[in-house]
């Protein structure tokens, strides 16, 4: 007899499943509150991690403030598509005059829509902070619940797995402004859909409701549904073979995932095309971002959000704070090892300890870096870089897929050891106090601190005020200075205030260089002109370049390409530079309105 959820056998949800089934003698009435205060501490712990940006109103994230204005941006069009119908895949509202392709980048359209009253009434700030609050504790509460009631049928080893799946230290690192990758709330639903194919009779229903969680992953984040179907299909795979009574329901779990298959394609085609073909798209990854790979002794170090580390213990193991992708500290790493082998009996661990060791191998890159150092010894993934789809993934990201395996290796680990317990009453005090003692020393180091944060520059009342709208007149844009890049995007948390209305040139976007022989590999924002190469160059070193006459023919082209109806100076370290380079190239003087230095250059454009 087999679970219709997981196609394991009745009673054995998990490796140390007892033979009463799960929570034996837990009354309906004790599970009820048991699942409650397991939900409350996922909430408690959600707001702790973002504390300060509640508390601080004016903050933002510290390690990572562009991404916080891109995601700012990219709500306000969420809310824009509900209000005015725009299209939802592409906008011309950045990088103006040219179109960005928001497939190819984090569009994050599943959270974006639904989140519009919010983002209407609260703001795109507050839209940002639920959105990434909010999806650590959906992602724990959704690990819980599956752990609980399909995988390993208890629910305090649930618990130790969910919260390690939501709250790890690379899921913190990445909440520096990266919500659509700590709200991984929809993988456990792909899980639990997916076993349930295996289902008899029901292959159509089953099949369909996989379509709506894939398509509904594929509008947060397509990088965590390409490793959620790896891990799927490795682990399916396993039991496949290591459980021979499990192949007779092969022919509904087939017939559902085809159903699947077909309605995710055709529902996601015209998207899928928009973002491999549409305008905008791009062609792979640049080659410095893809060299973006795992340290060897990043496994086992402690990461800078981490209770025992900070910034000095994570120097030169990952590219930035919101790619510590391991991080997993030596404690954690020898009783995952030690959980494998004692449990290396069952399939499904042997399973999820190979799909660990294969992401880990991956997430390597090109070359094996050892405490930032090269090695010489090329990685697996030198050989998969240039594969398409492959191409577009940033190889450290592979790391990340090993925390939910962790995540439910512990949980059954844990439930092994409740079961060991319950069949040596005796020595049950022991075994508890053993327990405990190797999960605090495993696990406390690594418990999250809240995130960082810093003081942002209030958006100029000439944009909250509206009095920019007489130069965006007649399809022209505002250009800031400097122009928005991967350095400075306030420009984009501006734009994102007025409901998308002010229009700006170029952004902070993934979009094709279109520049010869450059293949269409993506940059991170428009690829360069002249007038935006001078005024990154004052961004940078706080001088003027050299002024020449192809330097103001330069300009005043790049002017008209943009549609320029004005250019604007907000609060800037190096805005003294940045006023007298702008004057002295254009001869336009500036006027101080509204919090902002602002030139007319309708003349020059016209």
């Amino acid at each position: 007899m087999t679970t219709p959820e997981s196609g394991l056998p009745a009673g054995e949800s998990g490796p140390g499943a007892s033979v009463d089934g799960p929570d034996r003698g837990v009354r309906p009435w004790k599970g009820w509150w048991t699942d409650a205060a397991a939900v409350a501490s996922f909430v408690a712990l959600g707001f702790w991690v973002t504390a300060r940006l509640w508390l601080r109103p004016s903050h933002g994230i510290r390690d990572n403030r562009t991404d916080q204005s891109q995601f700012e941006w990219m709500m306000a069009h969420g809310a824009r598509v509900m209000t005015d119908f725009v299209d939802p895949f592409t906008s011309g509202r950045m990088n103006v005059p040219e179109t960005v392709n928001l497939m190819a980048n984090t569009s994050v359209l599943s959270v974006s829509l639904p989140m519009t009253p919010v983002t209407l009434l609260l703001g795109t700030r507050a839209s940002f902070l639920l959105f990434l609050t909010l999806g650590m504790i959906a992602t724990a509460t959704a690990w819980y619940f599956l752990l609980s009631r399909v995988v390993v049928g208890a629910r305090g080893p649930a618990w130790l797995g969910a919260a390690f799946c939501a709250y790890a230290p690379a899921m913190i690192s990445h909440a520096n402004a990266h919500p659509n990758i700590v709200s991984q709330y929809v993988v456990p639903l792909i899980v639990w859909r997916t076993l349930r194919l295996a289902e008899p009779g029901r292959w159509l229903r089953n099949g369909l409701l996989l379509a709506v969680v894939i398509v509904w992953q594929a509008f947060l984040n397509l990088e965590v549904l390409l490793m959620t179907a790896i891990g799927l299909g490795v682990v399916v795979g396993a039991l496949a073979l290591g459980r021979p009574e499990l192949r007779r329901r092969a022919r509904p779990f087939l017939a559902g995932l085809a159903v699947a298959a077909v309605v995710a394609l055709v529902v996601l085609a015209y998207p899928l095309h928009v973002q491999f073909f549409g305008p905008g798209a791009y062609n792979g990854l640049s080659w410095l971002i893809r060299g973006y790979s795992t340290d060897l002794g990043s496994f086992v170090a402690y990461s800078r959000e981490s209770l025992a580390g900070d910034a000095r213990s994570a120097q030169g193991l990952a590219k930035n704070p919101t790619e510590e992708n391991a991080f997993f500290g030596w404690p954690l790493v020898v009783l995952v090892v030690a959980l494998v082998w004692w449990l290396r009996r069952h399939v499904v661990v042997r399973g999820l300890a190979v799909l660990a060791l294969f992401f880990g191998l991956l997430s390597l890159g090109r070359e094996v870096q050892l405490n930032g150092r090269g090695t010489g010894i090329p990685g697996p993934w030198a050989a998969l870089e240039n594969l398409p789809v492959l191409h577009s993934v940033v190889p450290t990201r592979w790391a990340l897929a090993i925390t939910p395996i962790v995540g439910v290796l512990l949980a059954y680990g844990a439930d092994h050891t409740r079961a060991l317990a319950a069949r040596h009453p005796r020595a049950r005090p022991q075994i508890r106090f053993a327990t405990a003692t190797v999960l605090v020393m495993a696990l406390l180091p690594i418990l999250p601190t809240p995130l960082p944060t810093t003081r942002l520059d209030p958006v100029p009342a000439f944009v909250t005020s509206g009095a920019w709208r007489p130069y965006a007149d007649g399809g022209r844009s505002i250009v800031t200075l400097p122009l928005p890049d991967t350095h400075y995007a306030d420009p984009l948390r501006w734009s994102a205030r007025t409901g998308l209305d002010m229009p700006i040139a170029r952004g902070y976007f993934l979009g094709p260089d279109t520049r010869p022989g450059r293949d269409r590999i993506a940059l991170f924002s428009a690829p360069p002109r002249p007038t935006s190469e001078f005024f990154a160059e004052i961004r940078r070193t706080g001088a003027v370049p050299p002024i020449t006459p192809q330097a103001r023919v330069d300009a005043v082209g790049d002017l008209r390409y943009w549609r320029a109806g004005a250019v604007v100076l907000g609060p800037h370290r190096q805005a003294d530079a940045l006023r007298r380079g702008m004057t002295e190239l254009t001869g336009v003087r500036p006027t101080y309105t509204g919090g902002v230095w602002l030139w007319d250059v309708r003349p020059l454009t016209d």
